[in-house]
């Protein structure tokens, strides 16, 4: 049993509330939710144990992600030992811990399934959401040359987060440059590969965060396992416990940070939804369960 003192209003649980593509409804729920308590990301401590955990003990700081049952917008979850959890990084607070998984793990799912390797040249379209931010880090990690699109307000921030270019899509087309890339990874699914397809390589990969214009992104997708050259993949995300493990371990090292926005009390948590689905936060919006004092959350 974990307390639960931040979590996250993000796109994925945005996605399962308003079940906006009719396909999600064969996991969240035909006519109605599922989970009635949403909440894909969690930190908290752990309140108590089963006789049969040897992983965890009561008082532990943990996090991690769970978008099966949910549950992190609550002040108490449920959580099986082997789940993707981990105990929290020393430098982080729970407010950041909360926010180390979603975006991350669809930015590392995106990557693996790219097979991105270092020295490659990669362009991140929308790379200041959750998912897009974590993505230029990751990336930078793996040693590759980022290209991040962004808008004006953005550059610098982007920059901080390692991109070696930036292009301010609000001044210039970002499809009239004339470097060609190895990936090119669309964060906010606003783009498409008709138009991205004239700056890949030879067998440069297109990958998107949204299913695209009629779903056309899922058909390309699988066309693209009949042919070869420039193709569209639709990667299925996933994470595992070693996959927090391995964000745990950037985090601590200092090689990644989430953005943090806004955060939301839990009493706010209308607001912090129709913040989220207005599609304007920078990088992470938090749930603050616990009162901010105890929290020790960073100032909103």
């Amino acid at each position: 049993m974990i307390r639960v003192h931040a979590s996250t209003v993000n796109r994925t649980d945005c996605g399962f509330r308003s079940a906006e593509y009719f396909v999600s409804r064969f996991f969240s729920g035909l006519f109605k939710p599922k989970q009635q308590i949403l909440g894909c990301e969690f930190s908290g401590t752990i309140e108590s144990v089963g006789e049969l955990v040897l992983t965890y003990q009561t008082g532990d700081r943990i996090f991690g992600y769970n978008d099966t049952r949910f549950g992190g917008h609550a002040e108490y979850l449920i959580r099986d030992e082997q789940d993707a959890m981990t105990l929290m990084p020393q430098n982080l607070s729970f407010a950041e811990a909360a926010t180390l998984t979603e975006g991350s793990h669809y930015a590392l799912c995106n990557i693996r399934a790219a097979k991105v390797e270092a020295g490659q040249k990669i362009m991140v379209y929308g790379a200041t959401g959750a998912i897009g931010s974590a993505a230029v880090q990751l990336l930078k990690y793996f040693d590759t040359e980022v290209t991040a699109v962004c808008n004006t307000p953005n550059m610098n921030l982007v920059r901080s987060l390692g991109a070696d270019f930036v292009i301010d899509y609000t001044r210039e087309d970002f499809t009239k440059t004339t470097q060609r890339y190895d990936f090119i990874f669309d964060a906010v699914g606003k783009s498409s590969f008709g138009a991205c397809k004239k700056l890949l390589k030879e067998n440069g990969v297109y990958i998107s965060t949204e299913l695209g214009k009629n779903g056309e992104n899922i058909w390309m997708a699988l066309y693209g396992l009949l042919s070869g050259g420039k193709k569209v993949l639709f990667p299925i995300p996933y994470i595992h416990k070693e996959d927090v493990i391995f964000l745990k371990n950037l985090a601590e090292s200092g090689l990644f940070k989430p953005l943090i926005d806004r955060i939301y009390l839990l009493d706010e948590i209308r607001e912090a939804y129709q913040y989220v689905e207005s599609r304007q936060k920078i990088g992470n919006v938090v749930l603050s369960i616990i009162s901010e004092n105890e929290n020790n959350l960073p100032d909103s």
